[in-house]
């Protein structure tokens, strides 16, 4: 019961950050107008700071409760597995980690390079657009406003998606919904190249709605194998991996973008989400289970 609806509480507490990620270029830039660049450093992370202490006075109480009295499942942890059921596991974390992986590249390569993307491609409708904002018609619009309030609404859309591949998480499983994201994804990449104005912005937020659904389900298989203190260190091997793949990410943008253009970037992503889709389908139907098996060991 506890676990229940695992995959709409991921999608809820997703689309939340995701839509902080939608919202940074707008509040960035209205700090820098209003205050500069350090303020734009210096009030989100005294925000940040001030809310995980607020978190830790609240819950000092029952965090303490929690170290001093270990749970049910953490006893049980120890507890004896098949050999078949740790042969899945190991075969399923696999998978989450290599997904993992070439997740956080999509996802790095398309949030971070989607507003010069935009700016590239969107260059005659967002020109229409700032003229007609400004009402007038001499070329001299606010292009980069709304190139901006473009990238903004794609963000701010797709982050939903989180919640109807929540949804369909706790209906059908992961394997079916990681596989039709996937696929989303490299149907969309593989029409990207070559596309702009009205055409470009259609098909990027297909491709952003694939890379923000395809958030929530891999912490939904580690949520659902892993217990007790294994699936804490299963988090935090998860999130190891995401972070170094973010973080040469730029640098493979960088070198793409600067030799070939984001053509060929959008070709490396249908790549990666071929890759993905690949990999899910070695997923098996049902996910196996780190409870201890019910049958004694003998």
């Amino acid at each position: 019961l506890k676990w229940r609806n695992t995959g709409m509480r991921i999608a809820v507490n997703g689309v939340w950050g995701n839509l902080g990620v939608a919202s940074a270029a707008l509040i960035t830039g209205f700090l820098i107008d209003h205050g500069g660049w350090r303020l734009a450093f210096v009030l989100p992370g005294a925000l940040s700071v001030a809310i995980g202490l607020a978190y830790a006075w609240l819950r000092w109480d029952s965090i303490r409760t929690e170290h001093a009295a270990p749970s049910a499942e953490t006893k049980q942890s120890g507890a004896r597995m098949s050999l078949s059921t740790k042969r899945s596991l190991l075969r399923v974390s696999c998978i989450v980690f290599f997904t993992t992986a070439l997740a956080s590249i999509v996802f790095q390569s398309t949030t971070f390079a989607l507003p010069k993307m935009f700016e590239e491609q969107l260059a005659g409708l967002s020109q229409r657009l700032a003229d007609w904002v400004d009402g007038n018609t001499e070329g001299h619009g606010d292009v980069a406003t709304v190139i901006g309030l473009l990238a903004f609404l794609v963000f701010a859309v797709a982050s939903s998606a989180q919640l109807v591949v929540g949804a369909l998480l706790d209906r059908y499983g992961p394997r079916p919904v990681f596989m039709a994201v996937a696929a989303m994804q490299v149907v969309f990449f593989s029409l990207m190249p070559g596309l702009t104005d009205i055409a470009a912005l259609a098909v990027a937020l297909g491709f952003m709605l694939g890379a923000f659904g395809q958030i929530p389900i891999n912490d939904f298989m580690i949520g659902k194998m892993a217990s007790g203190a294994a699936r804490a260190r299963v988090y935090g091997i998860r999130y190891v991996v995401a972070f170094t793949a973010l973080a040469a990410t730029l640098p493979l943008i960088a070198f793409v973008y600067d030799r070939w253009g984001f053509d060929t970037l959008f070709g490396v992503l249908a790549v990666a989400a071929f890759l993905i889709l690949s990999a899910v389908a070695m997923l098996p139907h049902r996910l196996p289970s780190a409870e201890p098996s019910t049958v004694a060991a003998e």
